[in-house]
């Protein structure tokens, strides 16, 4: 599995540590317990003294690998040995086994994977039936942080049009739009219209809000993929006339410039010391940009929805098979065929 999705799994489950729970480091016996989790690290606070110890991001992602490679190792069958840890290591190998997937093994001395979710010895409680959760139906990692297992239908115009749009690619074959009726086009086009412009509407609040919460050049990962802060610079011209008088008096010719032509002044800008801030007003703005996508992820969550349809009731089936038949009905008995004639019978017909 790959670590940052182990990162956040795990920051899930300590997430659903109750508050007062208490853990032991594996050698020393110190006790401690959660003071907070983010995105870069966890901290601890020792009962024995003061303060928090920050456990970060990369120390953990060093251990994983060294977990990771010693179950790929022959020698190292049992899993990674725990008194190859430095003595002040030993909390993180305490925190990673309250992740799901790892196990630790206090009487042998071993922290490795496990295929299936385990408790570790060292938690002095038991995680809630939440922490259970952070493994779905195709086995992927649990959730983002943050994302609720229960499924509830949003209050926003997106959803509904991706549900229409959903059953209608499910109805009609896109891949083959020349071979559709022009009523299908007509409603997937529609769909598509609607659902990338509330899409996009939703998107733009979402990026106002991260905004707030990330800081440059410290991009923050999550189930999908991850996201950055960029900066993008624009340019505009100041007033001509402001333009024209600074470039004369740098000993450009008015005439050069006439209409103040944006590739004019670059060129002139080019044999003067003038800067572009001197002749064009500049101003920056603060977007989000997608920096990086887990196709990986993606595809295994897809699977797991794919796999939860497959098992749906075959009563379902059956419903839908009636629904498609009465819909028939319907239209049988509604349509008209200008070629078909209708005859009423009478007392005198024979």
């Amino acid at each position: 599995m790959a670590f940052t999705a182990t990162w956040h799994t795990l920051l899930d489950t300590l997430d659903e540590l109750d508050g007062d729970t208490t853990l032991t480091t594996p050698f020393s016996g110190r006790a401690f317990r959660i003071a907070d989790t983010q995105e870069h690290r966890v901290l601890v606070s020792f009962h024995d003294e003061d303060g928090t110890v920050p456990l970060q991001r990369e120390q953990f992602e060093t251990l994983y690998r060294r977990v990771t490679d010693a179950a790929d190792s022959y020698a190292d069958a049992d899993g990674f040995e725990l008194d190859r840890l430095p003595p002040d290591a030993e909390p993180y190998a305490t925190v990673l086994s309250v992740h799901p997937r790892f196990e630790l093994d206090e009487r042998e001395g071993y922290l490795r994977e496990s295929d299936t979710p385990t408790g570790s010895p060292l938690v002095d409680a038991r995680l809630d039936e939440a922490t259970d959760a952070s493994t779905g139906p195709a086995g992927e990692e649990g959730a983002s942080r943050g994302e609720s297992t229960d499924r509830s239908e949003p209050d926003v115009p997106v959803y509904a049009d991706a549900l229409l749009l959903i059953d209608a690619l499910e109805r009609h074959d896109p891949t083959a739009p020349a071979e559709l009726e022009t009523a299908a086009l007509v409603n997937l086009y529609t769909l598509l219209s609607d659902v990338q412009r509330n899409a996009d509407d939703l998107r733009k609040e979402v990026a106002d809000v991260l905004l707030d919460r990330l800081h440059h050049d410290q991009p923050v990962a999550a189930q999908f993929g991850s996201v950055q802060r960029t900066t993008r610079r624009r340019r505009s011209l100041r007033d001509e006339e402001e333009v024209l008088e600074t470039l004369s008096a740098a000993g450009i010719d008015r005439e050069q410039v006439t209409s103040v032509d944006a590739s004019k002044v670059d060129d002139a800008l080019d044999v003067t010391p003038l800067s572009a801030s001197d002749v064009y007003e500049i101003s920056q703005t603060e977007y989000v940009r997608k920096a990086e996508v887990d196709e990986e992820e993606k595809e295994t969550r897809l699977q797991g929805l794919k796999d939860r349809l497959a098992n749906v009731d075959e009563e379902t089936d059956q419903l839908q098979r009636e629904i498609e038949e009465l819909e028939a009905r319907i239209d049988s008995l509604t349509s008209f065929d200008t070629g078909t004639a209708f005859h009423t019978a009478s007392g005198g017909d024979p």
